[in-house]
């Protein structure tokens, strides 16, 4: 994963908006700057997040912060074993006055779908987000429809093996431009929030830009150069894990095309307008890592994927820009 170090340095030449936006998040949520930076990174690029980790360690209020200080129109489902397809979807409901059937909306039709604990959800509700995240429309009864712009998906799901829970199929995983865990908070941070939740002082985010704010610096991180030695960067550090020893499954042109997204918000939150090797290399592990299936006899080993992605790193040369 990034280092502490490298996010900060990025945090410290965000400007604009952007800061506005980061700064806004984090009277919220205390101690989490890291985690902050990946998921805006994630939404400049239009990219999905899938945050795991125990509960109570703040997932949700990270992901209404940010609809709160970004202006979005959200709505949260709270995934379980009775949520059906149609809950996320809509369907077509018999209206008795006009003796036709109309549509109503489901709960992704909206610009921040949270989706809370999403493998605890049956396998076919969790495929139904599939059309929604990658295509940005739903289709009920042969009638597609698009999904509010801009739209973004941050779910949240417990350790595998937790009760109640499933492995989400690949498909699925593939779909989210970052995976990541928010871990325990640091001593100093966990004490700030024990102070403020006695004290009554918890600060919820406002509104510093709206939706039409975000989709304009989505454009402007479309626009950011990206110079044909770091497009081949790129693909050889996606490519190395198709061919890596012990992995079976290494990561589709899908992580290729995430990378390139977040590089490109990574070089526009530092006020770039081109990206360098190491806006590539920043959130390779995070981007990549969820995509990777190992062998047996490389798991019976010890091998693991985000080791695999930081042995690919070192060993592949980064170029030099002209």
């Amino acid at each position: 994963m990034a280092t502490e170090q490298e996010l900060k340095e990025i945090l410290g030449k965000a400007q604009g908006e952007a800061l506005a936006v980061l700064k806004e998040v984090q009277r919220e949520v205390v101690g989490k700057d890291g985690a902050i930076l990946r998921i805006l990174l994630a939404m400049l690029a239009r990219g999905h997040v899938l945050l795991e980790d125990i509960p109570g360690v703040g997932k949700t209020t990270l992901a209404m912060a940010f609809s709160r200080a970004l202006g979005l129109s959200y709505k949260r489902m709270q995934f379980n074993p009775d949520v059906m397809p149609s809950d996320i979807t809509g369907f077509s409901i018999y209206d008795q006055k006009t003796g036709s059937f109309r549509y109503q909306e489901g709960a992704v039709l909206c610009n921040l779908f949270l989706a809370d604990e999403i493998n605890r959800a049956g396998s076919r509700t969790q495929a139904a987000l599939l059309e929604a995240m990658e295509e940005g429309a739903v289709t009920v009864d042969g009638v597609t429809r698009p999904i509010p712009q801009p739209f973004a998906v941050i779910a949240t799901q417990n350790p595998t093996g937790s009760a109640g829970t499933q492995l989400l199929p690949d498909s699925q995983l593939d779909r989210f431009m970052l995976r990541f865990s928010l871990g325990y908070p640091s001593h100093d941070a966990e004490v700030e929030l024990l102070r403020r939740k006695n004290e009554g002082n918890i600060q919820r985010a406002q509104q510093v830009v709206d939706a039409a704010a975000l989709q304009q610096a989505q454009k402007q991180v479309r626009q950011v150069f990206i110079s044909p030695e770091v497009y081949d960067y790129i693909v050889r550090l996606v490519g190395a894990t198709r061919t890596y020893p012990g992995v079976r499954q290494g990561a589709s042109p899908r992580a290729s095309i995430a990378l390139t997204c977040l590089a490109q918000a990574v070089a526009f939150l530092q006020g770039r307008d081109y990206v360098v090797p190491q806006d590539a290399a920043l959130l390779f592990r995070e981007a990549v890592a969820h995509r990777l299936l190992l062998t047996p006899a490389g798991e019976a080993r010890g091998l693991n994927a985000p080791g695999v992605l930081e042995d690919i790193l070192q060993k592949t040369p980064r170029p030099r820009l002209r």
